[in-house]
């Protein structure tokens, strides 16, 4: 029978429930075992795709099109098993589901209430992740215990164990024991009271992960395990990462986090074997290359609206054993300050998504500084649409060029609305979505870097580049290096006599793993450390070396 894995947040929220839930996920699949991913999350909203990126982070975009919460991205990059709309459920999405079926008529007669009803809905949704060919569902319930919210999806989890068999379930609680300076100790008590309110559900954690500053010792272990009913060995401490959360996983096996889960599920697995993640932080701890790449987005300040294309640079830097200095640079500040104040000195320049008018021009300058100045270039999404805007600009005197989104009347539409967008009205999982397949162009820097003649790839957009100008633009040197198989999407643009300037329509940080970098964030990086390595030989054209580093320093 499929064993479950249910854990829970207490204390505060942004504990890192979804990096340990991805954690040991992947020390389970090291261990041999088929294991599955879900997060349920609390709020209303159906998904989180109409949500800010300042209040919510990224959206996570998955191959059939789910637009999801981002803690499905740490899932897909630690754990291989298939990830998909089952795998992401909000209370929203719950509700709308009971909702619809009391409007069918399946409930006639009845009183629909929240016991059954929802956590009814809220165990099927659970059941849906199991199967003959899954050994382990990792299911994470957002939120913190207390918050009203939550209090549906913790009596559904409770009542699962009572539907399943409290043998195939175990509760992992994730906790916080907070470092007072003033009193030089960590404080065990907010962890009791999160415990506390858990039982008082009727939920008995089996496990404890005690998110601390500071290592707890062993008198505090025996009092947390003591108040809260847990075995000694049950009580994991999690301290902080300064240096990479890829430690996550060997600091949970250090605390025996894997064995323990093992045996209280009566799991048949075979020894750990993490041989490949220690290689990996060997390499991220002693690197060979350095360089500093510039982000220059709408949401710089939001280290979680970017989530995945941070990841994917840091993975594109152990491919290369480079350590990757982010800058990350508000493109609202490149408008009012210059881009060669705030870009002189990085070795790579990424423009990655976003929505809205706000800060448009300094993505458009980052750009043109990146083309004119030789320096490698990386759009994602609206980045590829400034590159487009800002060629047509530039470079062959298209006045007025612009995207139909920012300005609906531009005199030059190079950027407008999908055919298939002119009549979607709602705003919520309506745009090109999901997996779509991209044919690439014979000798190009993509076709080079995946080493494929197509690829498939997720997107998330409404906005294309407007084919009336495609004859243009390939006239005045810009390449289209992938386009969708019927040729009419235009999904990769590159500038042949550029040292590396590629920009893309769809989302490649989504696939992009520590172990298996996106070919494209590889080839962006590999391009930045060969600029890094003609500055340091003298570039006539370039600060020098230590200039350079200094400059890049202030805004790192």
């Amino acid at each position: 029978m499929t064993k479950h894995i249910f854990v829970t947040g207490g204390v505060v929220s942004s504990l890192g429930k979804g990096l340990t839930s991805a954690s040991i996920g992947m020390l389970l699949e090291q261990r041999g075992l088929r294991v599955r991913m879900q997060k349920l999350d609390p709020y209303i909203n159906v998904d989180p795709g109409t949500m800010s990126p300042y209040q919510h982070g990224e959206v996570y975009v998955l191959d059939d099109g789910s637009e999801t919460d981002l803690d499905l991205g740490h899932y897909e990059r630690f754990t291989s098993g298939p990830l998909s709309r089952d795998c992401n459920y909000t209370t929203g999405q719950i509700y709308l589901s009971v909702i619809e079926k009391e409007r069918r008529g399946q409930f006639l007669g009845k009183t629909v209430q929240v016991i059954p009803h929802i956590t009814n809905e809220i165990k099927s949704v659970i059941r849906k992740m199991g199967g003959d060919d899954v050994d382990v569902v990792i299911t994470e319930i957002g939120g913190t215990v207390g918050d009203i919210e939550s209090l549906p999806f913790l009596e559904a989890i409770r009542q699962f164990s009572l539907d399943v068999g409290r043998e195939n379930c175990l509760y992992m609680h994730l906790t916080l024991v907070p470092y007072l300076k003033a009193a030089d100790e960590l404080k065990t008590k907010p962890t009791q009271h999160s415990v506390g309110q858990l039982r008082e559900i009727g939920i008995q954690p089996d496990i404890l992960i005690c998110r601390c500053e500071r290592s707890i010792s062993r008198e505090d272990r025996e009092k947390i395990a003591l108040f809260c009913n847990v075995p000694g060995e049950a009580v994991i401490e999690e301290k902080d990462k300064d240096f990479s959360i890829y430690e996550v996983p060997l600091s949970l096996v250090d605390n025996g986090l894997d064995e323990l889960i093992v045996r209280r599920l009566g799991l048949q697995a075979k020894s750990l074997d993490i041989s490949r993640w220690s290689e990996l932080l060997h390499g991220l701890r002693n690197p060979r290359h350095e360089v500093s790449i510039a982000v220059v987005g709408k949401y710089a300040e939001h280290k979680d609206a970017y989530k995945s294309i941070y990841e994917s640079l840091d993975h594109a830097g152990i491919h290369h054993r480079a350590q990757v200095r982010i800058g990350r640079i508000q493109s609202s500040d490149i408008e009012r300050e210059g881009p060669e104040r705030l870009l002189a000195g990085y070795h790579g320049i990424l423009v990655p998504g976003g929505f809205g008018e706000r800060g448009i021009e300094g993505k458009l300058q980052a750009v043109r500084y990146a083309r004119e100045k030789g320096i490698p270039y990386f759009g994602i999404c609206l980045g590829m649409q400034c590159a487009v805007i800002e060629y047509g600009r530039n470079v062959m005197g298209l006045d007025g060029a612009h995207s139909t989104e920012v300005e609906k009347d531009a005199s030059h539409p190079v950027i407008c609305l999908l055919d298939e967008q002119r009549n979607v009205t709602d705003k919520g999982g309506t745009m090109r979505l999901g997996s779509m397949p991209c044919q690439l162009a014979a000798g190009s820097a993509a076709a080079t870097a995946y080493a494929a003649e197509s690829v498939q790839e997720r997107h998330r957009h409404r906005y294309e580049f407007n084919n009336e100008y495609r004859q243009q633009y390939e006239a005045a040197g810009m390449r289209f290096a992938g386009t969708s198989p019927d040729g009419k999407l235009v999904e990769i643009v590159e500038l042949a006599e550029h040292p590396w300037f590629v920009a893309v329509q769809f989302h490649p940080e989504f696939k992009s793993k520590p172990l298996q970098a996106h070919p494209l964030f590889a080839g962006f990086i590999g391009a930045s450390i060969e600029r890094r390595k003609r500055r340091a030989e003298g570039d006539a054209q370039s600060l020098p070396a230590a200039a350079e580093t200094e400059e890049v320093k202030s805004n790192v």
